[in-house]
């Protein structure tokens, strides 16, 4: 088993009542490393930065040109064909209000639907993607694995594979 060392920091007070944020957040990552299937460097890093949704949505104007908030942004800081060899795997970017909008929405615990924005961002940063329909359908059923290896139920389960945006 490869170990992958998150930094997670805080940039809003808004994750200041989410007191296990660090720990969900660091067992996401270790059960999205596990079951991806990449060779990953031992002890490669990756940046979370537990933000809000004003610094969200600069961030996504700026890096794609759409403005308005989002829920997770990745930045990966290499090709997936040079990860097993990266020390550094990328940043993932969370907004507070967002996330927690959308648990409300959609009837989850807030930290079920962190640890999958966790493990959404994370296998982005490794190179999954959901652009088509094959890899969408690829995608997701990777993450309903992994949440399901954390005791999450599947965030998909009332609508049909490929349909996140």
């Amino acid at each position: 088993m490869t170990i992958i060392c998150p930094d997670i920091e805080q940039d809003s007070a808004l994750w200041d009542g989410f007191i296990d944020a660090e720990a969900i957040a660091e067992r996401a990552v270790e059960a999205a490393a596990e079951q991806a299937g990449i060779s990953l460097l031992e002890g490669a890093e990756l940046g979370i930065l537990l933000s809000d949704n004003d610094h969200v949505q600069s961030v996504n104007q700026e890096w794609r040109g759409i403005d308005k908030p989002t829920n997770v942004l990745s930045f990966p800081a290499v090709e997936p064909a040079k990860l097993a060899r990266a020390p550094f795997l990328g940043d993932i970017i969370i907004a507070y209000e967002t996330v927690d909008r959308e648990a409300k929405e959609e009837g989850k615990a807030f930290a079920d639907h962190f640890a999958h924005l966790v493990v959404h961002g994370f296998l982005h940063l490794l190179g999954f993607d959901h652009i088509n329909e094959a890899d969408a359908e690829r995608m997701e059923a990777l993450e309903i694995a992994i949440l399901a290896s954390l005791d999450i139920p599947d965030p998909y389960a009332d609508r049909p594979l490929a349909t996140q945006s």
